[in-house]
């Protein structure tokens, strides 16, 4: 994906956020609208219902589009309406149908019948005082016309409406029992009346006609059906003849024109009086020739006869005609479906991008559309910006109450930027929370980035970046100063910053640039003052001149605004009218209360009496007057359960959703059907044409927005949400709607399942389809329901449906998968959360946790997550707690092991827990830099954590919602210092590029750079910043510099050429500045001025080397350890005193109050008090680790001391008693750095690019305890794993027996010399360990304390590694300077060694030896530390060289048959040897994005599969016939030994992890098929060409084309090259 692709898709103009640049965009919806006469076609409608629709929405579920019928015929008792309002509501059906529809948009079923005539409803002016005058001689019917026909002038031009039927006629539509006679007599009434009527309109249009006032098209409108009106609509005005749409005509025999049909008036156009309508009778047959005329290709004709005067379906006939009409529209369908989808497959990459700028530019000109008022606000905004743009800024803030009008002010102020700042100006807009994409900050980042990539040409984010949202905010901000450099401006506007979901911390704004650079503007809206939003703007924005507020409107902006608004819509009112708005706006003067109020006056004509007229005072008066009317028109039940769905979804609900879960909605279909039931007993749904007209009345209240591709609806805005909560959704209501909702995204009432339903109308239970969707979770195999994965878990939650939760959502691995797969992992967590904190549920939380331990791994996958590292990180994590736990992470487990068995790809299958479990003491992960972290400073009052690394790069979070705050991009060389300043608003850092920098922590923003000379970087850089004086003082070597804080000037300079150490400044207000020399020197300062004061010697000795200073600031003093083991307490009056510890201080800790500090020295930990001129050690006992301790962290409450240290582990110590309270493992590396915020501890690793996040306070039940301890030194395996043996890496005299079953040591064995090397013969039982005098140790495993003995050659060289042979019949030892083999064979109890058997000296000045392995026919195959590999065969006295690598050896593996060799080193290659004859089969070379290089490996027990464990913290499977990689599993943690077992392997990580798994492998591996899928890596194989591959899986293989890299999308390509 390119900028240029992206450029080619939607223009630039669109880009660039120009109006001439909107397209038209489609959503992924077939609409159809489906024509026919009322009666007549009754069972054709049925059928397709019943049959067809079904079988058409999966077909377009499978290609990812939405099916919509639109039948306004069924359901419906008659065709006459009390407003008249059915013929304009269906042909603005149709026509909505055309323009969204994907493919068909129209269907018309014609038969016998022409079907309802309608008067029509507005006549214009002229034309019906024309038709008036033609009546002249008719005074009677003139006055019957003009009694149901009023002048309304406030239409432009005037017209005549004709009144609604109970304008005259009260009862008409009165439904109530005890009106029933009432009812009849005006239904009775209106028929003779509309007749009449009729009758009189088509008399003056044919006379009209005939004096030549009228065309036939202006006389025919008065005789049209509401058919033809469609069919017009649909067919034959369509410009294009090969428009989509499916047709049918059908011919009825047996019917005559015989002037008495009225068996046959269903299908028959007949008179009141029973008649034949000749008339009609014409006019239908003059359609059908039309319609036959230009469509008589598309036909579907039908000659059905009828069966006792009616159409039976279950008549054999009829029921073939009804099956041959719904195979021809289901097929005549598809085809139209498949060729229009298949044409919008270009727009698949680019069309979410589309649809999001489309939608917000639409919007906007909607908005600006009748903009008025507010020149002076806008141009001091405008002017603002234009001033500004030249040099860095801050954003401008837009902000006043709901309503005032800020949204359509920021739609001008995009749509006026580029008067202002030049044509060129690229404008990007988000009208935020009015799309999914624009409601959750890393979306609307993520499309932002990409619009102003695409209109710059810059670099698009890859899919890493967008993935992760601290990188997604670094990329935003480097594209904003890219942007800056080009010659375009660009404007940025956010509007209604408070509409952003609280995903992200988004309302902390952490993400928002608070400078803005040159040429680049950000304008943003919120509510008014009062609302938190606003308030962290003013905390971040100081300047008052980058605030506008939003006031109300004037009168006489108000009256602008009534006039454009009535002129826009061809409308104008009376003045009395007029005044009444204007008088009832003046005491609010809020824009968005002016225009409801004009909304609805569109509606009032000039006859409508003032007194009727309902003019509101507030916005939310207006909207529940809106809300009334509705109710009035609609009744309550349909309207408030309809705007009740629609707020209650989480991303909105398309049409056909909302008709469906309404058709499922008990309550409004009983209201609907409490009078008369339903058309078909075994179907029963919502009638369209009640949607049709509610949607109708809402109008642009109902707004449309894109989600998935498809259209969705939603409300205006927030003051209707906040009603319909208020008015409609009490607790009760909230909850049945959800329920419904839930019903409809599981799916319960679909596929034919019936829902009963109690109907007044009947007075009984209907148990009837509803017809409603299926969900399934996916349509097709590469088309999930992301609908329901959306919408489903907030409605069962929200509904109280624990249950169902459990067992389709939280508990569903499926579900789960499928989510991450298609929303990301984000969207899961999310969900989690949202449960976990509305139930309060600790197994959920658990889940939950889990996938935030996973988040950053796949975050790092770039392109899409592969299943099976789901189901492995699931099941690895969590199977450790599935017995605890079994109701949900018991399930979990148990559907990860069916996913295992079912898994068509090859897999490996944990059989135990090896990953950090949830729950326990690890957090979170913190990501963001590229090399090791070197520096932390905390500062905890607002909880800010700047951290600094080895390529220069700086972050800084907010430890509260461990959110990124700034990437802080200066440094070019590692980060050696930082302190913060001035309460948290800025820090200074220095480091290895010699600058000293300040930077400004509420804009990120770089304040100055201080470059200092210095001539050895190697020395680290201190900084000590005294803000009481402005003054820093910075560090390093014998020189230090004294700088002002403010304005960077150099104030003085201390050198003592060479002699100085260490320099620390006494933190007292007349303290001074001391250096400290080798050997005691110590120097005194002036800290003002930096002149020297005196100096002494704190020793006698002539060796004296500072390593550490502590500041004691409440004493005035400092605490200086040294080398050599002691510690100085120096005070502000040249006084001091001397302190002994056991040896070299390598770090100094206090506590915050500084009463305590402690002294890390070796592998221990030293606790003192701090008093006054002295120090008193705390405990008798230091605290110790396995390794050097190299930091450590006091609680607040001084309770517990916190270390960390080389042996990769953090230990929390008690204060109180010196009892070791806790050990965190998993950091993977050297801890260097902690630091302690609260309860929450956060390690760092000169070694790792990450931050680990633990807590203090977790569950300890939930603690996974590792099976061994971490980073043993040659680790090896015994009884499948059972057993471990280990040296300590501080103590390499003695191997540690490790039972992994029990978590504890068996057995310590200590040896006189350190050793080298282990291994086990696993069936011989026997443990050899390789010392550095030469000896090799023999413990037989049972038989303690047995002990052989291999006696050192004679020069006593080092053993340099063992080897033992596949039958465990030879062990080879390789010294230092040769190479001897022994036989093992067997003895009484055990085996015992003997010989040599074989001696083969090395070559003087050879390169040590790595690796050796010895076959059972006397070779031998030894590598080098230098890459030289050879294999040595005794009997022939013969050394063959192989193939060498470029760095060291690492492991030697021999198949079990001894038929190949496995020769992995430190660099990316390994080569698979033929051992008979000795051939080179495969070189297969795997480059990581970190490390290169195997560790260890071992073959299947069956010798197909290679496992390998690698530098890159990987296991890898390599199939030996082919040299193909089958499987890469990332395990956080190099793997130091793999062992084979049954169908499978056991390793050990060094986090100290036991790792047990099954592989399987499938006989066929599928084309599509990744191994690279999860990582971001890439391999190439070279193999020899050979005439016949072993496995069917080579033989399959071999059919490939070698020479050509197997392509697969968003990796790195496999190679195979024969030689």
């Amino acid at each position: 994906m390119t900028a240029e692709s992206l450029q080619e898709v939607l223009g630039l103009d669109l880009l660039m956020g120009k109006a001439s640049g909107v397209l038209e965009v489609k959503s992924n919806v077939v609409r159809v609208f489906i024509s026919s006469t009322f009666s007549d076609m009754s069972h054709e409608r049925d059928a397709l219902l019943e049959k067809a629709y079904p079988e058409l929405q999966v077909f377009c579920q499978g290609l990812g589009l939405v099916f919509e019928v639109v039948d306004m015929r069924w359901g419906v008792r008659d065709a006459i309406t009390v407003d008249h309002m059915t013929t304009e509501l269906c042909l603005r059906e149709i026509k909505t149908c055309q323009t969204v529809s994907i493919g068909p948009a129209f269907t018309a079923l014609v038969g016998n019948r022409y079907g309802y005539r309608p008067i029509p409803r507005v006549i214009q002016e002229k034309e019906l005082e024309l038709l008036l005058s033609k009546l002249s001689s008719d005074p009677e019917g003139v006055e019957l016309l003009s009694m149901w026909f009023w002048k309304d002038s406030n239409s432009l031009p005037p017209t005549y409406i004709l009144q609604p039927i109970t304008t005259h006629l009260s009862h008409y539509d009165d439904t109530r029992p005890e009106s029933k006679e009432l009812r009849a007599r005006d239904v009775t009434t209106w028929r003779n009346t509309e007749t009449r009527l009729l009758q009189l309109l088509r008399q003056a249009a044919l006379q009209a006609h005939t004096d030549g006032d009228f065309d036939g098209k202006q006389k025919h409108k008065f005789f049209k059906s509401v058919t033809e009106w469609e069919i017009e609509q649909g067919l034959l005005e369509t410009q294009k003849n090969d428009a989509n749409n499916v047709l049918f005509l059908r011919e009825l025999h047996g019917l005559c024109r015989r002037v008495s049909q009225g068996q046959f008036s269903q299908f028959m156009d007949v008179t009141n009086e029973g008649l034949v309508d000749l008339e009609a009778q014409e006019l239908v047959s003059s359609l059908k020739a039309r319609i036959s005329s230009v469509y008589s290709g598309k036909l579907n004709v039908h000659a059905v006869e009828l069966k006792k005067g009616t159409i039976n379906p279950q008549h054999r006939e009829h029921a073939k005609y009804l099956e041959c009409l719904c195979n021809q529209f289901i097929t005549q369908m598809k085809q139209q479906i498949q060729r229009s989808a298949t044409d919008v497959e270009g727009q698949k990459t680019w069309g979410w991008l589309l649809q999001e700028v489309n939608h917000h530019l639409v919007l906007s000109l909607a908005k600006c559309a009748v903009f008025c008022g507010r020149k002076d606000l806008l141009n001091r905004i405008l002017e603002s910006i234009r001033t500004s743009s030249s040099s860095i800024h801050r954003p401008v803030v837009v902000f006043g109450p709901s309503g005032i009008g800020k949204t359509a002010l920021m739609c001008k102020l995009a749509q006026e930027a580029c008067s202002t700042l030049g044509s060129g100006t690229v404008v990007v807009l988000r009208l935020l929370g009015t799309s999914p994409l624009s409601s959750e900050i890393n979306l609307v980042l993520k499309s932002i980035c990409f619009q102003i990539c695409g209109a710059y040409g810059l670099p698009l984010p890859f899919t890493q970046t967008t993935n992760t949202h601290e990188d997604l905010v670094r990329f935003f901000h480097t594209t904003l100063s890219k942007a800056s450099q080009q010659s375009k401006s660009l404007v940025i506007a956010l509007d209604s910053l408070d509409q952003l979901s609280s995903t992200y911390n988004a309302h902390k704004l952490h993400w928002l640039p608070k400078e803005i650079p040159p040429n680049v503007h950000l304008i943003v809206s919120t509510l008014e003052k009062g609302y938190p939003m606003l308030e962290v703007l003013r905390g971040v924005i100081i300047e008052p001149q980058c605030f506008f507020e939003v006031g109300q409107l004037s009168p006489e902006q108000g009256g602008e605004m009534i006039d454009s608004y009535m002129t826009a819509v061809n409308r104008r009112l009376t003045s009395d009218q007029w005044e009444l708005i204007l008088g009832t706006f003046k005491a609010c003067g809020h824009p968005l209360l002016l225009k409801l109020t004009l909304d609805a006056a569109k509606q009032w004509a000039s006859y409508t009496p003032l007194s009727e007229l309902q003019v509101a005072t507030t916005t939310q008066e207006a909207v529940a007057q809106l809300f009334e009317r509705l109710e009035k028109q609609h009744g309550k039940p349909l309207v408030s359960h309809a705007l009740g769905y629609i707020v209650l979804s989480r991303h909105g609900l398309t049409e056909a959703e909302l008709q469906d879960v309404l058709s499922l909605d008990d309550e409004v279909l009983a209201d609907i059907y409490q009078y008369w039931p339903p058309p078909n007993m075994d179907i029963i749904r919502l009638p369209p044409l009640l949607w049709t007209r509610l949607r109708h009345d809402l109008a642009e209240y109902l707004v449309e927005r894109q989600t998935e591709g498809i259209k969705v609806l939603g409300l205006y805005h927030r003051q209707f949400i906040k009603m319909v909560k208020k008015r409609y959704l009490a607790a009760d209501h909230r909850t049945r709607r959800h329920s419904v909702l839930s019903d409809f995204f599981l799916g319960t009432w679909s596929l034919g399942n019936r829902k009963p339903v109690f109907l007044p109308s009947l007075q009984a239970s209907l148990n009837a389809d509803r017809k409603v969707a299926p969900q399934p979770l996916w349509f097709t195999l590469h088309v999930a329901n992301q609908r329901k994965l959306h919408e489903l878990p907030h409605h069962l939650l929200h509904s109280d449906r624990w249950e169902e939760l459990q067992q389709e959502v939280i508990g569903n691995t499926e579900w789960l998968c499928s989510k991450i797969l298609i929303c990301g992992i984000a969207s899961v967590i999310t969900d989690l959360s949202m449960c976990a904190e509305h139930t309060k549920c600790p197994e959920i939380q658990l889940v939950c946790d889990t996938f935030l331990l996973l988040k950053p791994t796949l975050d790092f996958i770039d392109g899409q997550m592969d299943p099976s590292l789901f189901y492995t990180e699931v099941f690895a994590r969590l199977h450790s707690l599935s017995k605890a736990y079994p109701a949900l992470i018991g399930r979990l487990c148990s559907q990860c092991q069916s996913w295992f068995s079912s898994c068509a790809n090859p897999i490996l299958i944990p059989k135990c827990s090896f990953f950090q479990a949830p729950g326990g003491p690890l957090k979170t992960t913190l990501t963001g830099f590229q090399k090791g972290v070197t520096v932390m400073e905390l500062y905890t009052e607002k909880g800010l954590l700047i951290v600094g690394s080895e390529d220069g790069r700086m972050i800084a979070w907010n430890l509260n919602d461990s959110a990124v705050i700034h990437t802080l991009l200066g440094h070019t060389a590692e980060v050696q210092c930082v302190r913060v300043v001035d309460k948290g608003n800025h820090c200074l850092s220095a480091a290895r590029d010699n600058t000293l920098r300040l930077w400004n922590l509420l804009s990120g923003r770089q304040i100055y750079c201080i470059k200092e000379e210095r001539t050895d970087t190697s020395i680290n850089t201190q900084l000590h910043v005294a803000e009481e004086r402005s003054i820093i003082y910075s560090m390093f070597g014998s020189q230090m510099n004294a700088w002002h804080l403010e304005t960077a000037m150099l104030l003085f300079q201390i050198s003592t050429e060479g002699q100085a150490l260490i320099f620390a400044v006494i933190p007292e207000s007349d303290g001074g500045v001391i250096s400290l020399s080798e050997g005691g020197l110590l120097t005194f300062w002036d800290n003002a001025t930096g002149m020297k004061k005196s100096d002494c010697s704190l020793t006698d000795c002539e060796k004296l080397t500072p390593s550490c200073v502590l500041p004691i600031r409440s004493h005035g003093e400092l605490v200086i350890g040294t080398q050599e083991g002691s510690l100085y307490l120096v005070s502000s009056d040249r006084k001091w005193k001397v302190f002994k510890v056991t040896s070299s201080v390598l770090f100094l800790a206090g506590s915050d109050d500084e009463m305590v500090l402690c002294t890390g020295h070796e592998k221990q930990v030293a606790v003192f008090w701090v008093h006054s001129n002295s120090l008193e050690r705390f405990l008798a006992d230091c605290f110790e680790h396995g390794d050097i301790v190299q930091t450590a962290v006091f609680t607040n409450d001084r309770s517990m001391v916190i270390t960390g240290a080389a042996d990769e582990t953090i230990r929390v110590w008690c204060l109180s008693n010196g009892v070791l309270l806790d050990s965190f493992t998993g950091m993977g590396a050297s801890i260097t750095t902690l630091v302690l915020f609260h309860n929450i501890i956060i390690s760092a690793s000169r070694n790792t690019y990450y931050l680990k996040v633990w807590q203090l306070n977790y569950n300890q039940k939930h603690k996974t305890q590792t099976p061994l301890p971490g980073r043993t030194l040659c680790p090896t395996l015994s009884h499948n794993g059972d057993f471990v043996y280990f040296l300590k890496p501080t103590d390499k005299k003695e191997v540690t027996i490790w039972d992994y079953q029990s978590g504890r040591p068996t057995e310590v064995i200590a040896v006189s010399a350190e050793i080298c090397c282990l291994e086990v013969a696993q069936s011989k039982q026997l443990l050899f360990c390789g010392l550095s005098t030469g000896t090799v140790l023999i413990y037989p495993l049972g038989f303690s304390p047995d002990t052989m003995c291999i006696p050192p050659p004679e020069s006593l060289p080092k053993v340099c590694c063992l080897g033992i042979s596949k039958g465990e019949d030879q062990l080879a030892v390789a010294y230092e300077d040769s190479i001897c083999v022994y036989d093992i064979i067997p003895g009484y109890k055990y085996a015992i060694v003997e010989g040599p058997t074989w001696r083969w000296p090395l070559p003087q000045q050879s390169t040590p030896l790595s690796c050796v392995a010895v076959l059972s026919d006397c070779r031998l195959v030894f590598g080098t530390d230098g890459g030289e590999v050879s294999l040595h065969d005794f009997q022939a006295s013969r050394d063959v060289p192989l193939e060498g690598h470029c760095t060291a050896i690492t492991c030697i593996v021999i198949g079990n048959h001894e038929a190949h060799a496995l020769i992995g080193s430190r660099d990316s290659i390994q080569r698979l040897w033929n051992l008979s004859p000795l051939l080179l089969d495969h070189e297969m070379q795997y480059k990581g994005f970190f490390f290169d290089g195997i560790l260890c490996a071992v073959f299947s027990e069956d010798d197909q599969y290679v496992y390998t464990g690698s530098q890159d913290r990987t296991i890898k499977v390599w199939e030996v016939s082919s040299g193909q990689l089958l499987v890469v599993q990332y395990v956080y943690a190099s793997v130091t030994k793999i062992l084979a077992s049954p169908g499978g392997f056991v390793a050990i990580s060094q986090l100290g992890y036991v790792i047990k798994e099954q592989f399987v492998c499938p006989e066929f591996l599928r084309k599509e098929y990744n191994p690279l899928q999860n990582s971001r890596a890439k391999y190439t194989v070279k193999s020899r060409e050979r005439p016949f591959m072993s496995s069917s899986l080579a033989r399959a293989k071999s059919k490939q084309t070698f020479s050509q890299p197997h392509a697969y999308k968003s990796k790195s390509s496999q190679l195979c090259t024969l030689f």
